[in-house]
């Protein structure tokens, strides 16, 4: 910052002498270097709230590009998707053509009337299979 060499030094350091005097000469000095300290604390602290707030400034900045991006790229795939799904469909919005499912239900004929004992698929709450005999002893309530 400044350009102070050793002979500027001597210079400032022998007028402080002559003007503070001997007694007072290193009280002034470490005051001047109490004010120095501090100051340069509070330099550093400003640089460095400032580095930081560039920082997110440029993170907020890059954010917004991604998500710019990210949009655009979202716009492109759902018109592509709405362009590919308008040609499987007619113009109602149905389907054109519709096959039957090889997995689809079938209608039962007697639906509703068939009755599914499930007494024999009973399971025992100490064990993890499936007790296919009845049980003589009630269970407890505990």
């Amino acid at each position: 910052m400044f350009d102070v060499g050793f002979f500027e030094l001597m210079v400032i350091g022998v007028i402080a002498l002559l003007v503070l005097g001997p007694e007072r000469l290193p009280v002034a000095a470490r005051t001047a270097g109490l004010w120095i300290g501090r100051i340069k604390r509070t330099v550093s602290n400003v640089q460095q709230d400032i580095s930081s707030q560039l920082e997110a400034e440029e993170l907020r900045r890059k954010m917004k590009e991604h998500e710019d991006a990210f949009s655009s790229s979202m716009d492109g795939f759902k018109r592509d998707t709405e362009e590919s799904l308008g040609h499987y469909q007619g113009p109602s919005g149905n389907s054109r053509t519709t096959r039957p499912s090889a997995y689809s239900p079938q209608p039962a004929s007697n639906a509703g009337t068939e009755h599914v004992d499930d007494s024999s698929a009973r399971v025992s709450p100490h064990s993890e299979t499936a007790d296919t005999t009845p049980s003589d002893k009630p269970y407890k309530d505990i």
